[in-house]
């Protein structure tokens, strides 16, 4: 199975821009999942630049399907989801300059915090995973802090052009195949759309794309349910061979 997480970050985004009460990110959620979602991410950044603490609980009580909690590795966002307990969440690094995250979470740098924090929310029933960059070191690195779950980070292949970009593919399909032998449960995202996306979704050891600037840009014109099914169905395909 090839699961969609739709992000809905920046669906908070447009609300901020006046803040206002509307658009909704739960009600966009709620959509999402008809649509096909098989769980919603969001972004709790230590500026609130777009969720609030409010969306997250939200979120929490009402969707119908997982609620995947991204966060940065600090004591404050630890509080906070062992507060609420979404179901998983996700390690993220994070600068307060950055437009939106620039690369994967340095695990091989800090593993004794991060060893300390994968216990306490798994003690908690939370399912841990790391953002991490393609790269055998790094997966590595998160096996031994107890995560269950790595998110290999897709920017640079979105980014890249010609047989840069198949070589980041090349990465990527490398690392997916690595972290599945290490035992870890393997997902993607970061910079993913609808020209990029079947590449990676047909890489077999990937169990769940995270995608969202995409597919809220492609809602303001086409509606929100269209983007997310037209996402879905690229995906299947990809994975179906077709």
């Amino acid at each position: 199975m090839l699961h969609l997480g739709v992000n809905v970050d920046h669906v908070a985004t447009l609300r901020q821009a006046r803040r206002t009460t509307y658009p909704d990110p739960l009600f966009a959620a709620l959509i999402a999942e008809q649509a096909g979602a098989d769980s919603i991410t969001i972004h709790l950044r230590e500026d609130r630049r777009h969720i609030q603490d409010r969306d997250v609980r939200m979120c929490k009580d009402a969707l119908q399907t997982r609620l995947n909690l991204e966060m940065a590795a600090t004591d404050e966002m630890v509080r906070i989801a062992l507060e609420v307990r979404p179901p998983d969440v996700c390690l993220v690094p994070e600068k307060r300059t950055e437009v939106t995250t620039e690369g994967g979470l340095d695990v091989l740098g800090q593993q004794e915090s991060l060893k300390r924090i994968c216990a306490r929310l798994g003690e908690a029933g939370i399912r841990v995973s790391l953002f991490i960059d393609p790269e055998p070191a790094q997966l590595e690195a998160a096996v031994r802090v107890g995560a269950p779950v790595v998110e290999l980070h897709t920017g640079a292949y979105a980014e890249a052009l010609g047989e840069h970009r198949a070589k980041e593919l090349k990465r990527i399909e490398v690392a997916a195949r690595h972290a599945a032998q290490l035992g870890l449960t393997v997902h993607a995202g970061h910079g993913l759309h609808y020209h990029n996306v079947q590449p990676i979704a047909a890489i077999s050891e990937i169990v769940e794309l995270n995608i969202g600037h995409a597919i809220v840009a492609h809602a303001v014109i086409h509606g929100l349910a269209t983007a997310v099914s037209e996402m879905k169905r690229l995906m299947l395909a990809a994975r179906a061979g077709r």
